[in-house]
């Protein structure tokens, strides 16, 4: 079992850390650059090339079953819940076969309405306490139920 997290812009790579390391958990934080490695021995900082979804498709081949996933990013997401692995998004949402079909395609239709109304951009709301909180409930029981 191992840990994967999809650092780049991720809000809570040092609660995955914290989490990870009080249950003997393997890290593998996974980004393009730009993040200082952790001297923890179970953390592994991976830097992939520059590139579009180069990190997503680092996580993507090595992820299986008993593996926690953290992103925010869908189609990795995706990715990972079909090969078996669980996925938190950094709200704590868990991301599963029962609801990843509804998410991907709820992704695809606001892309679809920013395309089409210029004024439509961003939108999202300010990662809040009660967010970390409920990510940090959510990975430890995800570690604790894939161990």
């Amino acid at each position: 079992m191992s840990l994967y997290v999809d650092a780049d812009a991720c809000p809570v790579k040092d609660e995955c850390i914290r989490v990870a390391s009080r249950q003997q958990v393997q890290v593998y934080i996974v980004c393009n650059g730009g993040l200082r490695p952790s001297p923890h021995p179970l953390v592994e900082t991976v830097f992939v090339t520059e590139g579009p979804d180069e990190a997503d498709k680092w996580i993507a081949e090595r992820v299986g079953p008993g593996d926690v996933v953290v992103t925010s990013d869908i189609p990795l997401a995706a990715k990972c819940v079909a090969a078996g692995a669980r996925v938190l998004k950094h709200d704590g949402e868990a991301l599963t076969t029962a609801n990843i079909g509804n998410v991907l395609a709820t992704r695809d239709l606001m892309a679809d309405l920013r395309a089409a109304d210029p004024f439509r951009q961003g939108g999202g709301r300010p990662y809040s306490k009660q967010d970390r909180s409920r990510f940090l409930d959510a990975l430890d029981r995800a570690l604790r139920m894939a161990a």
